[in-house]
C-alpha cells in the first residue's frame, strides 16, 4: 500500500464496508486501488490482484459487455447482488420497492464496475435495499433494456404479452421471443425471473407479481422510443407492467432450462 492519505470524498472501506469520512486517514493499494481504514489494514488480505484499467467494466454498455465468456451468460455483478439479496433479504418488507440510500447505491455501483470481474464482497453493505438499488441501477444503466436485442426487437415482447388474447397462444409466443433474445439477455432474464419468483413467494417481502412488475417493467422492457415524451411514458407503463407479469407467469422450469445446466458456474467465488 501507499503511505496513508487523507480522504476528501467519503467512500466505503473495502474491508469493513463502513464509510471513511471526510478528513480521516485511509490507505489505498497502488495495485488494486482498494481503499480501507488504517485500522482495517491487518484484516486486509496480504495478496491482492492487480486490476488494470482495461479489465474494468465500462460505465455503460449492452449486457453482453458485462457477461462472462462461458454459459450461462449472466454478469458476475448480477449474480452477486441476487445471491446477497436471497441470503439475507427475503424477510425484508418491500424488497426492490423500498429505495436504498442513493449515495451508497452510486458508490457501490461505481466500485463494482471499477472492479470488473473480481468483485468485493457485498456482505459488508449493511442495508440490503442498497444492494437491490445497485442491481436496479445497473440494469437501468444498460444501453438497451434487458428485453431488447438486435435478434429480437423490443416491440415483440409487449406484442406477445398483450396483443394475444388467448393465454396459451401468448405463452407460446413469449417463449419463442425469449428464446430468440441475444444469449446474454436471455440467460440474465431467466436468472432474474427465477429470483423474482422467489421474492414473490416470500410472505415477508409482501412483493407479489404485480408489485414486482410495476418496479421492473420500465427497467426490463423499456419504452417504445429512445426519448419518450411524458405521454408515451404514461402509455407505455401499463404495457411494461403486463409484460413482466406475463413473464413471471411462465413456469420456473422454463427459465431453469436456460441457466440450470451450468448452475455451478453462477456461484460467486
Amino acid at each position: 500500500p501507499v503511505p496513508p492519505l487523507q480522504v476528501i470524498r467519503p467512500e466505503p472501506c473495502g474491508v469493513c464496508g463502513s464509510r471513511i469520512r471526510f478528513g480521516k486517514t485511509a490507505i489505498k493499494c497502488c495495485q488494486c486501488q482498494l481503499l480501507l481504514h488504517a485500522k482495517c489494514r491487518e484484516q486486509c488480505p496480504s495478496l491482492c490482484t492487480p486490476r488494470p484499467h482495461h479489465h474494468a467494466w465500462p460505465r455503460e454498455g449492452v449486457l453482453a459487455d458485462f457477461a462472462p465468456s462461458t454459459p450461462p451468460l449472466v454478469p458476475t455483478l448480477v449474480v452477486q447482488c441476487v445471491t446477497e439479496v436471497e441470503k439475507r433479504g427475503l424477510t425484508e418488507t418491500g424488497l426492490y420497492r423500498v429505495p436504498g440510500a442513493e449515495q451508497l447505491v452510486r458508490e457501490w455501483k461505481r466500485k463494482l464496475l471499477r472492479a470488473g470481474g473480481a468483485l468485493p464482497a457485498l456482505s459488508s453493505v449493511t442495508d440490503i435495499h442498497v444492494v437491490c438499488g445497485v442491481l436496479k441501477d445497473f440494469l437501468r444503466g444498460l444501453k438497451e433494456p434487458l428485453g431488447e436485442g438486435t435478434a429480437s426487437p423490443l416491440t415483440l415482447l409487449p406484442g406477445a404479452a398483450t396483443d394475444i388474447p388467448d393465454d396459451a397462444a401468448s405463452d407460446t409466443a413469449l417463449r419463442h421471443v425469449v428464446s430468440k433474445l441475444p444469449p446474454a439477455n436471455r440467460d440474465t432474464l431467466a436468472f432474474l425471473m427465477l429470483h423474482l419468483l422467489r421474492v414473490s413467494h416470500s410472505p415477508d417481502c409482501k412483493m407479489d407479481v404485480l408489485n414486482l412488475s410495476r418496479v421492473f417493467g420500465p427497467t426490463l422492457v423499456g419504452y417504445s422510443s429512445a426519448n419518450p415524451t411524458p405521454l408515451a411514458i404514461m402509455e407505455d407503463t401499463p404495457r411494461q407492467c403486463k409484460v413482466v407479469a406475463r413473464l413471471l407467469s411462465l413456469p420456473a422450469s422454463f427459465w431453469r432450462g436456460f441457466v440450470e445446466t451450468e448452475q455451478e458456474n453462477l456461484v460467486p467465488m
